[in-house]
């Protein structure tokens, strides 16, 4: 089955502005957004290990691009990990391809997923969709960037709880509007 690249990117980004921005659930999206500083890729990957080729493929172009340029990616991989708790287990390989090219402390990688589950949750929780993209994502983001952003925003380390409250608040039925 060949994955429709224009379609997956183009709800992807659709998520990133009514959701992410939209909800102001991530301060630091907008700029990088209206810059074009955000790298856009789909996997084709179907297996975790060509994924795994993919990731290290991102997170080294990630690594010697001009920040201007590109700042953040989003490696979107639709056809593997569907699962969330092989897609949750494979966050630890991740981890370990940071380590071995030397990236971790240098880039940091978020996680997303359609039904992205925080531990102590329940699935239905309208507090996990803080996290929950249209497909599987893993999001690489510049540390740099990130420390200078929240340099920037002043209570930084209240946004998971403000973003628990906007969920809460717009509840099941405004997450669904969203969409329409």
């Amino acid at each position: 089955m060949k994955l429709d690249h224009d379609t997956i990117i183009a709800d992807t980004e659709t998520w990133l502005t009514r959701a992410v921005i939209g909800l102001n659930l991530c301060p630091f999206a907008k700029a990088v957004h209206v810059k074009k500083q955000i790298r856009y890729k789909v996997s084709d990957a179907t297996e975790p290990e060509a994924l795994l080729e993919d990731l290290v493929a991102e997170l080294t172009l990630l690594r010697d691009a001009d920040p201007a340029e590109i700042d953040t990616t989003l490696l979107v991989h639709p056809a593997v990990l569907t699962d969330f708790m092989d897609y949750n287990d494979f966050l630890d390989v991740v981890d370990a391809a940071l380590e071995e090219l030397e990236l971790d402390g240098v880039v940091q990688v978020a996680s997303f997923h359609p039904d992205y589950q925080f531990d102590g949750t329940e699935p239905d929780d309208i507090d996990n969709y803080s996290n929950r993209s249209p497909y599987p994502t893993l999001h690489l983001i510049r540390e740099s960037s990130l420390a200078q952003a929240v340099a920037a925003i002043p209570d930084a380390a209240d946004i998971y709880e403000a973003n628990i409250e906007t969920l809460r608040k717009l509840g099941h039925e405004g997450w669904k509007k969203l969409w329409t």
